[in-house]
């Protein structure tokens, strides 16, 4: 071999260990960047993560209610004649036939709001009062309160909506927190009772509100976003002082007739919801607001709501047309793994757990029916 030959062999040789060299030296960063990337998009935020079913099965997706039904829970402070005529319009598209406002107040307040909704479309609304705490330190409270409802009534109030302020954030000038059972509102309850109208009650908060709020609590996400929401002992009465209380308020007034919203906060919980059915007959429930928990345990809830038919009450709290659906879709189909409107109230799916129409027709309207004076059972199939 010439001096030639061997000096171009020896560069061809140079360049293929240069070129092994760099790619050896460049190895480690390569691989160290490709193993960072891949870890930064395996670990997405608990927010960031929103997977998409790949699950393929039938849907049915229900736009409007297979019977007229009656909302029991849902709040319209102050409406103009123009947001109620919107209203009824909407109404109609799903099927809503009687819808509740809650939030009626109380005097001058009510009468407006009566004359806004029911003297617009007498068939369509009901309205329910409230109480004035204005005057909670003045001797004699409860009794007033119980002649200022039923005046109330005379003005077109037909149910008494008590919030959930009442029991847990109300106090009496000396600081003391107002009991659900305090003797001080006997005369409000026994008046209901007399004036046959029905109390709709919100006690409590979901009881994880009152737990440590860690990554062990199941409503995380929610008291992330609204931090005002979680209940700590150090400034809250516990789930379970809170349970008694109402508790001893419904056993101590039997004669009348209370709906304790939300699944009574049950929800998670559907036997012991069904003893204190069992212990009160005087307790009913509407399922405003927390269908998330009877989706994600469908044939517990098909079973209880069969079970207890005469007991649970249809509501949604507030107020999107557009939301209902989820309801229908539930009570009324076998559809499976479906997200829920609202994520923050369930990271889960949910599941239909359609009921038998007899069992929907008192969920939608008859238990309703059967509970507030007033409404029209002619618009109503039998």
């Amino acid at each position: 071999m010439n001096s030639r030959q061997t000096i171009k062999l020896f560069s061809v040789v140079l360049i293929a260990l240069s070129a092994a060299f760099v790619a050896f030296i460049g190895w480690p960063r390569a691989a160290m960047t490709q193993q960072t990337s891949q870890k930064s998009q395996a670990t997405p935020t608990i927010d960031e993560y929103q997977p998409k079913s790949t699950l393929v099965t039938k849907e049915h997706k229900v736009e409007r209610a297979k019977f007229p039904f009656i909302d029991i829970h849902s709040h319209h402070w102050n409406p103009t004649a123009a947001e109620v005529d919107q209203l009824v319009k909407e109404m109609d598209t799903i099927n809503l036939r009687v819808m509740v406002n809650l939030s009626g107040g109380t005097g001058e307040r009510l009468k407006n709001t009566v004359a806004a909704m029911k003297g617009r479309y007498p068939d369509r609304f009901v309205v329910f009062a409230n109480m004035s705490y204005d005057d909670l330190n003045t001797p004699g409270f409860g009794k007033r309160v119980a002649e200022r409802l039923e005046q109330d009534v005379k003005n077109g109030a037909q149910g008494l909506k008590i919030f959930k302020d009442f029991g847990m954030e109300l106090k009496y000038a000396n600081g003391q927190r107002v009991h659900v059972d305090d003797p001080e509102f006997d005369a409000v309850f026994e008046k209901c009772a007399e004036l046959k109208i029905p109390v709709l009650i919100h006690v409590a908060e979901p009881s994880a509100f009152f737990d440590p709020w860690d990554y062990h609590n199941e409503r995380w996400q929610e008291l992330k976003e609204f931090p005002g929401r979680a209940r700590p002992p150090a400034k809250y009465p516990p789930f379970e002082t809170l349970m008694t209380e109402r508790n001893h308020l419904f056993a101590k007034h039997p004669r009348t007739n209370f709906i304790a919203a939300h699944l009574g906060f049950h929800g998670n919980d559907l036997e012991r919801l069904g003893r204190l059915f069992d212990a009160n007959p005087n307790v009913y429930v509407d399922i405003a607001a927390v269908l998330a928990e009877l989706g994600r345990q469908p044939y517990s809830a098909h079973d209880f709501l069969v079970k207890y038919q005469d007991r649970v009450l249809m509501g949604k709290d507030i107020y999107e047309v557009n939301e209902y659906k989820w309801y229908f879709r539930a009570l009324e189909t076998r559809d499976e793994y479906f997200e829920y409107y609202r994520h923050r109230h369930a990271f889960w799916r949910i599941y239909g757990f359609q009921v038998p129409d007899e069992v929907l027709k008192k969920v939608y309207y008859k238990n309703a029916l059967k509970m507030v004076p007033g409404i029209d059972a002619k618009a109503f199939p039998e």
